[in-house]
């Protein structure tokens, strides 16, 4: 075990002593007489351990140990006394010593002590490291993209990651929601806490509210114990329900207790719990048309829809797939041990030309695809499957189409205003009825 250990003592013999002692456990070992002394090596260097003395000559060590907490965390400071009282003694624990022991009569205890420490601000060390990691992965820097409509539901998100608002994540499958629902989550007031994500399409309408809500032994058939429901498991931190337009109507109804008073019942049970958590919904369906044909609540849009952000598709970010592309060829090359690829100028274009509709998830695994079957150091066009490969270039064929531009331009505006379609049509200047029937002509989301 290694680590850097910093002794402060006014008595230079036992400072010398003590670090010869810990030196000769190979750990560094600096020293300081007086506080100032130690504070400048506090900043200059990364200290672990601190040893310090409770009587120095500019200073007390318990009044030290308060201020050198605050401003290092992480480092553990033991305090040694020559005296030993009481209040000292608590007064440094509560302070936030890892320990406090009296000289000459405890000297056994301090290597035991020291390894203790170091082993303990090792392990906080890590866990800071791992936080950062995950915190960067999630992060809104790691969305990838420039075009104006993905920086706009950026922005959009960002500003609605500081409340506690509810949100409604709209776009079609493989846009990137589950980003989006964790880049809020960890730039949330919650992130410290449980982001659980849960795919509402993925189970039965029995299995969802046990899995949502939990359940009592003997609620049905194979509860043999009591379960917890993911809403306690996530209580003060953030629950992604994603395709929430495929919840049953008696599960909405449950939601809607939930968002509106902050309880619920576990299937099988009659007491009430009450759980703190913020939701983020997600779907790929027109809510307003579920409501219209009676499959989703319209108290329960309102009170999702608080917030909504319209996740572009990426045909409509053909700018940005050069740098998708790019990203997930050094992913995969990185995982299958080979070399970064150089991706060439005709699969690029055919990646541009290509409609995606299966969106960053269908790139991602058309990438990965390309890695795998490629022995090149080089991609090309010929590495694509067959029906990109087969896809003519929509700049020649439409380019003068008068439907396909007007179709263009209501997308472009209907992902402007995030999918508010009377916005929409004031803003295109026609009405909202023509407007509803062009998005219907033209397979409009």
């Amino acid at each position: 075990m290694t680590g850097t250990i910093l002794i402060i003592d006014d008595e230079e013999q036992l400072r010398k002593l003590l670090a010869r002692i810990i030196g000769l456990e190979k750990f560094q070992v600096e020293e300081a007489g007086t506080l100032k002394t130690a504070f400048d090596c506090l900043t200059k260097k990364q200290i672990d351990v601190v040893l310090c003395d409770v009587k120095l000559p500019d200073g007390n060590g318990v009044e030290f140990l308060k201020e050198a907490k605050r401003k290092y965390p992480l480092t553990e400071f033991i305090l040694l006394t020559a005296y030993g009282n009481i209040q000292d003694g608590v007064l440094a624990m509560k302070n936030g010593a890892f320990d406090y022991i009296t000289k000459g009569d405890e000297n056994d205890k301090i290597i035991p002590l020291v390894y203790r420490a170091v082993e303990k601000v090792q392990l906080q060390r890590k866990v800071e490291q791992l936080q950062k990691q995950v915190s960067n992965k999630f992060s809104f820097d790691s969305i990838i993209g420039n075009s104006p409509v993905i920086q706009n539901a950026i922005i959009l998100a960002k500003k609605v990651a500081e409340t506690d608002t509810t949100v409604l994540l709209l776009g079609e499958t493989g846009t990137g929601k589950e980003v989006f629902a964790q880049a809020i989550h960890n730039n949330s007031s919650r992130n410290g806490r449980s982001f659980i994500a849960v795919n509402c399409s993925a189970f039965t309408k029995e299995l969802l509210e046990s899995e949502l809500f939990g359940h009592k032994a003997g609620a049905f058939t194979g509860a043999i114990k009591d379960k917890k429901g993911l809403f306690e498991e996530a209580n003060d931190g953030t629950i992604f329900l994603d395709e929430i337009g495929e919840m049953s109507a008696e599960l909405q109804a449950k939601l809607l207790r939930v968002l509106e008073a902050g309880e619920f019942i576990k299937v099988g049970d009659t007491k009430t719990i009450k759980v703190n958590v913020r939701i983020i919904a997600a779907t790929n369906r027109e809510l307003q048309k579920e409501i219209e044909a009676g499959r989703f609540r319209s108290d329960l849009f309102y009170r999702l829809s608080v917030f909504q952000i319209m996740l572009p598709p990426l045909r409509e970010r053909i700018k940005d797939i050069p740098t998708l592309a790019n990203y997930f060829a050094a992913v995969f090359a990185n995982k299958t041990n080979k070399p970064v690829p150089v991706l060439q100028k005709d699969f690029l274009e055919a990646l541009q030309h290509y409609q995606w509709p299966g969106n960053i998830r269908e790139l991602k695994n058309i990438i990965e695809r390309s890695i795998i079957l490629n022995d090149e150091i080089q991609l090309t066009v010929k590495n694509l499957p067959v029906e990109i490969k087969a896809m003519p270039d929509p700049h020649f064929s439409s380019a003068f189409d008068l439907q396909a531009i007007e179709k263009q331009h209501i997308q472009k505006v209907l992902t402007y205003v995030n999918g508010n379609k009377t916005e929409a049509a004031k803003l295109l200047n026609i009405g909202l009825t023509t407007l509803y029937r062009k998005i219907e002509e033209y397979h409009l989301s």
